[in-house]
């Protein structure tokens, strides 16, 4: 009996210990100028960055004024400027807790690669100001979401993709989709472009090692989709991978079994 009760303690103390390995991503690690950004510039590179022992993927070319792709980190709050100077604001406002958060752009380096023994578990989510204005009011480049009459039904969606190796690469472990705005309901009353912090359940995902992004919209041409394709992002949370779990437990009864066959225990 009383090597039970040691077992069981063990094992509760074993996985307390990896419970608190619990990681949440929430960029106040990162260091910005007040209304500032980080997009990987001034020079070409594509190291990315990292925040709480998470990568985010992050090319920046230095031409014609800068181009990037991946992940950026922001602390702007400008919800009600629309255009494309202002694609590194939250069309939520601020961040959903603290004061950085973090904006996905499509392209070849829009992954996030997790840290050995990490799984996604949530992450909070909504629109960038531009992609939402452009979505409402529609551009040169992209229509105004629901048409002239209000009646087209427009959607932005974005799928959250777990892999099995880094960099979005090797096979999938599974995938969730957020809708980014919805304009295919009959009542128009309906339709919406998300403007607050929603959460997102990332466990579909599984035993992921990275993550990328995906895009779908209802606005595509010739080129591909015509939305722009921005997210921002805060609060990504990761657990201990279930297989971490068993085997400290597994290592708790081994320890236990040694010292009950040592004289006196």
């Amino acid at each position: 009996m009383q090597n039970k009760l040691i077992l069981r303690s063990l094992v509760l103390a074993s996985l307390t210990s990896v419970a608190s390995a619990n990681v949440l991503v929430d960029f106040e690690d990162k260091s910005l100028a007040p209304g500032s950004f980080y997009n990987g510039g001034p020079v070409t590179n594509t190291a990315g960055w990292t925040s709480n022992a998470v990568q985010f993927g992050n090319s920046y070319n230095s031409s014609f004024g800068g181009f990037w792709n991946g992940f950026s980190y922001s602390n702007i709050n400008n919800p009600t400027t629309p255009g494309f100077s202002n694609q590194y604001a939250a069309f939520a406002g601020p961040a959903f807790s603290g004061s950085i958060y973090a904006v996905g752009y499509s392209g070849a380096n829009d992954f996030v690669n997790l840290p050995v023994g990490e799984t996604p578990a949530s992450v909070r989510v909504t629109n960038t100001a531009y992609a939402a204005f452009d979505m409402l009011a529609g551009s040169g480049f992209s229509k105004k979401f629901g048409g002239v009459t209000g009646n087209d039904p427009d959607f932005l969606d974005v799928t959250f993709t777990g892999y099995a190796q880094a960099n979005a690469t090797g096979s999938t472990t599974g995938s969730v989709t957020f809708r980014l705005a919805d304009y295919t309901f009959a009542d128009n009353v309906q339709d919406y472009v998300v403007n607050t912090w929603q959460l997102l359940d990332l466990t579909p995902l599984g035993s992921a090692a990275s993550i990328g992004l995906g895009w779908a919209s209802s606005d595509v041409g010739a080129f591909g989709i015509n939305t722009p394709t921005y997210v921002a992002i805060d609060d990504l949370r990761l657990v201990p991978e279930p297989a971490a779990l068993s085997l400290v437990a597994i290592a708790g009864a081994f320890a236990l079994a040694r010292r009950s066959r040592r004289p006196g225990v």
